[in-house]
């Protein structure tokens, strides 16, 4: 199997795998987590997820290093 094909299906078995779990992947608190920054103004509302975006971005370096070894 060539590369890309193997990249494409991992993708997909991603992808389906995170249907499955979308249900309790909705109930985790991400995204309300203090650090978070919400501005809230008349006509404008702006977020900023900080916080999770970094709880995101080490869980995935963790997870591709374990991965890995």
């Amino acid at each position: 199997m060539s590369p890309a094909a193997r990249l494409l299906v991992t993708v997909g078995l991603l992808l389906v795998a995170v249907g499955i779990l979308l249900p309790w992947l909705a109930r985790l608190p991400l995204g309300h987590l203090p650090g978070d920054l919400v501005v809230r103004r008349e006509g404008f509302r702006l977020y900023a997820p900080i916080t999770t975006c970094a709880v995101v971005s080490v869980a995935m370096s963790l997870l591709v290093w374990f991965l890995r070894r």
